[in-house]
């Protein structure tokens, strides 16, 4: 199973706490936890795109790189892990992302990919006069799906003619090609994000499920391959969990419960009124309704609580589960948060017994 780190994009990460760390997005800390990543044998990183956040006394996520500079830059200072940036299809014409995917692999040859969102927090837009409508919500994956099949002609030929609704190439040119082909992630988990990824993508990105239960995302890595079995291609599933972790599970579990007293109900409450302005998501990653109290500050993502053994543990158990590739992980603090999980809980994961021998201790 393949580790990621879906990297501090945003201030304060993904903890909707005034109780927990507090800080803004740079270059400089997500190129520690990208080195940091890189040095404890992680596998990838992806960040996140959001062109607006959700307020409250935490200002969350009102402060924001963007996705591809931000890769760009990070693929220059590391050298083996893979990176992933987001591409909002609504504002960045398929065209100019595949030259800037085609510019990071020339930086990071083979190890560039896109996460392509389909767009659903109308204000992200609306501030810049680019929301086409809320028909948009129904017919986001079609939008898309053209998106795709733009980038698969100029990724694979170098040239397109494309002609749909909303995107119409003429003699569109591209060069030079990737070195080694730009996999794609996408997180839609309606029928229409899935029938989506299916077709054109090469993981599916979705959220775990709970507290300290990592076998609950089996059944979306189930639909998933359940789909992709429909058109013979290979889809594996990357999860989303947050680790909170410490020497004990009472430790980690005092942690978790500070963080919850700090719950920044004004930021959790206007993006459950955003969520909402969708009736018809069915439970898409991005779109679904989040539920107070627990899990709302953090995102409602599956979150792994305990000792480092314990989620060393609960992370094995994760790595059993048929079709997950790999599982994406964010944590309270991201600087000590990699260091205890590289020092303390991945030496204890069978899963990831064959780094034991080539990881060195910090340097």
């Amino acid at each position: 199973m393949d580790i990621g780190v879906f990297i501090p994009i945003g201030n304060n990460g993904w903890l909707i706490s005034t109780n927990a760390p507090q800080y803004k997005p740079s270059f400089e800390l997500n190129k520690q936890v990208a080195q940091r990543a890189e040095h404890y044998g992680l596998d990838f990183l992806l960040s996140m795109i959001k062109l607006r956040g959700f307020g409250g006394k935490t200002e969350f996520w009102d402060h924001n790189l963007e996705s591809f500079t931000l890769m760009a830059g990070l693929a220059a200072v590391t050298t083996r892990i893979k990176l992933f940036a987001t591409a909002a299809s609504l504002v960045m014409p398929p065209a100019i992302v595949a030259r800037m995917a085609t510019t990071i692999d020339s930086i990071a040859p083979g190890r560039f990919g896109v996460n392509l969102i389909t767009g659903w927090q109308r204000p992200e837009y609306s501030q810049m006069g680019m929301w086409p409508g809320d028909e948009h919500y129904s017919r986001r994956y079609e939008h898309l799906s053209e998106y795709a099949r733009v980038l698969e002609d100029l990724w694979s030929t170098g040239q397109s003619d494309f002609r749909g609704e909303f995107f119409q190439m003429d003699d569109c040119r591209l060069s030079p090609l990737p070195q080694q082909g730009i996999k794609v992630v996408c997180a839609g988990q309606s029928q229409a994000g899935l029938e989506f990824m299916a077709r054109h993508a090469d993981y599916n990105f979705c959220i775990g499920k709970g507290i300290n239960t990592p076998q609950a995302v089996a059944g979306v890595t189930a639909r998933v391959q359940a789909e992709a079995a429909k058109t013979g291609r290979d889809v594996g599933s990357l999860a989303l969990f947050m680790v909170i972790a410490d020497e004990t599970d009472e430790a980690a579990r005092a942690k978790w419960e500070h963080y919850q007293a700090g719950a920044d109900t004004e930021a959790i409450a206007w993006m459950a009124d955003q969520t909402s302005a969708d009736k018809r998501s069915g439970d898409d990653t991005n779109v679904r309704q989040y539920a107070l109290p627990e899990g709302a500050i953090n995102l409602n993502m599956g979150t792994l609580i305990g000792s480092y053994a314990s989620v060393a543990r609960m992370l094995d158990e994760l790595s059993e589960v048929p079709g997950l590739a790999g599982v994406m992980l964010t944590f309270d603090d991201f600087i000590e948060g990699i260091e205890a999980f590289g020092q303390h809980i991945q030496p204890l994961m069978r899963c990831r017994q064959h780094l034991r021998a080539s990881v060195a201790e910090p340097a």
